[in-house]
């Protein structure tokens, strides 16, 4: 505690005393309405506040973006049980189970993690030949693009007009402007 005194005028004394508390605040008096979830105490901005449902990823799409050289031993290992030991740029699929959590938490700092979606559902053993995964996260399935009526019409039209420029017509007339420039 740090008290000062002063003198205002000659004739009139006051005295002022400033306070000074050392020390942590107490966050259970500060903070009355904080939920706990597991280990961690959460406090919303306001009281009636409710958190939308959300639905965890069923996979990650994790990469490597620092380099192997340099770290211990253990993350070393780590990183070639997940495949992450090649180029910098290479990535892998992890499933979002705990046993694999703890491993990318351990090498979190080498690693950038990304939730994998998928925005048109998910792809079946007939569709793997039709998917990518983008760096986003997102698993696209693209389905084979079969010939409708309006392609077929217009590739008929396209061939019968008489004046298409075909391949053979051009190299006709490509010949002979070399041949004869002006």
């Amino acid at each position: 505690m740090f008290s000062l005194k002063c003198l205002l005028n000659s004739a009139e004394s006051h005295c002022l005393q400033a306070v000074r508390h050392y020390g942590k605040h107490n966050k259970k008096f500060l903070y009355k309405d904080g939920q706990k979830y597991g280990k961690i105490i959460y406090y919303p901005r306001t009281p009636d506040h409710q958190d939308p449902p959300i639905e965890p990823a069923k996979l990650f799409r994790v990469q490597r973006i620092k380099p192997v050289k340099g770290n211990p031993y253990w993350e070393k290992r780590l990183l070639k049980e997940l495949g992450l030991d090649g180029k910098q740029g290479d990535f892998t699929v992890v499933k979002n189970i705990p046993e694999n959590n703890a491993r990318l938490w351990k090498i979190k700092h080498l690693i950038k993690v990304t939730p994998i979606t998928f925005p048109h559902g998910e792809p079946t053993e007939n569709d793997i030949k039709h998917t990518v995964l983008k760096e986003n996260g997102e698993c696209i399935v693209t389905k084979e693009i079969g010939p409708t009526e309006d392609r077929i019409q217009a590739l008929e039209s396209f061939e019968s007009d008489p004046k298409r420029l075909d391949t053979d017509l051009l190299k006709r007339d490509a010949r002979l402007k070399w041949q004869n420039p002006w």
